[in-house]
């Protein structure tokens, strides 16, 4: 498989970020995509690509602190949590 320019896996990664079906979680993953997302290097990408495979319902718990966030991600949430999440 080719790899992607990175413009280009930046942009999908965006609009999947912030077309996932539950509102919250657009609004969540799109603050932190708008804050970090030019940012982060490639392995972080892969990570958060890997993180947006899980279900919006796993996340918004994991993100809102209900349930702890499953270790390989959990500090990607703190992350995306402290950016993306009013106080």
């Amino acid at each position: 498989m080719t790899e992607l320019p990175r413009d280009i896996r930046l942009k999908r990664i965006y609009m999947r970020a912030t077309h996932r079906g539950m509102k919250e979680m657009d609004v969540i993953l799109g603050r932190f995509c708008d804050a970090e997302l030019a940012t982060l290097d490639d392995a972080t990408l892969d990570q958060f690509e890997a993180m947006m495979q899980e279900n919006d319902q796993e996340l918004f718990t994991w993100v809102t602190g209900r349930v702890e966030a499953a270790p390989e991600f959990a500090d990607l949430v703190a992350r995306i949590t402290s950016v993306a999440t009013p106080r």
